[in-house]
């Protein structure tokens, strides 16, 4: 019984480190996908679970019990194995959800962001906040318009310019100085020609799948940990802690 105690510790008090790593890495997935991901996603017209948040809390979080599980392992404390036991429980449950989420809403990102892009077209200089990121998508994926720089021609934005239908935005330009936008010439030069549809859809939908595979990742990992916190808390004796010999 005490050799089998000492090994169950010792696995525990290893797997706490990889738990904690997982959670250090789940931080800066975290991190990442607000910051490259937030962006894209104000440009779509369908609701996406927060992953983002519910990465960085997580994450934050197990770093934390990471700490703590090597601790209820190295003491033996037989109240706090059952609560990191729990704890994993729950992260299992939050990787399940980040992962199986992440999968499902990549089927709906294409007609999203193909509406939303459309939109952000048309109220192109009325909603501040979908024309900044509009533009600053242009400029980022070097692309125009939703399928190609021809769907700014019929935008009320174009509309509008004393040469109706054949302007398109600065941010369309592959260099500010000397571009002709507004209107443009017959042969479209000096300006990205390919729309931003499949490049903002793929970016967005790989990212989705790396940050599914990564949650999936996680939860499957917490089966291990709940075994060996069940098993170890099991021959823990009611009073707190074992006195192997």
């Amino acid at each position: 019984l005490g050799t089998m105690v000492a090994l169950l510790k010792l696995y525990l008090m290893a797997f706490s480190f990889v738990f904690w790593a997982a959670g250090l890495t789940m931080l800066i997935i975290g991190i990442w996908a607000k910051l490259s991901l937030e962006t894209y996603l104000v440009l779509s017209t369908n609701e996406y679970p927060n992953t983002p948040f519910i990465l960085l809390t997580t994450g934050t979080a197990v770093i934390v019990w990471g700490f703590l599980g090597c601790y209820s392992a190295a003491t033996e404390h037989r109240c706090l194995l059952r609560t990191y036991g729990s704890f994993q429980f729950a992260v299992l449950v939050a990787g399940l959800a980040v992962g199986l989420s992440n999968l499902l809403y990549r089927k709906d990102i294409a007609e999203g962001f193909q509406n939303g892009l459309w939109e952000a077209i048309r109220s192109y200089t009325e909603d501040e906040g979908k024309t900044e990121v509009l533009d600053a998508v242009q400029r980022s994926l070097n692309c125009c318009g939703v399928e190609s720089y021809r769907d700014w021609f019929s935008s009320p934005w174009s509309m509008e310019k004393p040469t109706p239908n054949s302007s398109v935005p600065m941010s369309c330009c592959r260099a500010r100085k000397g571009c002709l936008h507004s209107p443009l010439p017959s042969d479209a030069w000096g300006i990205y020609h390919d729309g931003c549809f499949t490049k903002i859809s793929h970016f967005v939908s790989d990212n989705m799948f790396y940050i599914a595979t990564a949650g999936l990742g996680v939860a499957v990992m917490q089966v291990v940990g709940i075994i060996l916190t069940s098993l170890l808390a099991a021959r823990i004796p009611s009073g707190g802690v074992s006195h192997s010999i």
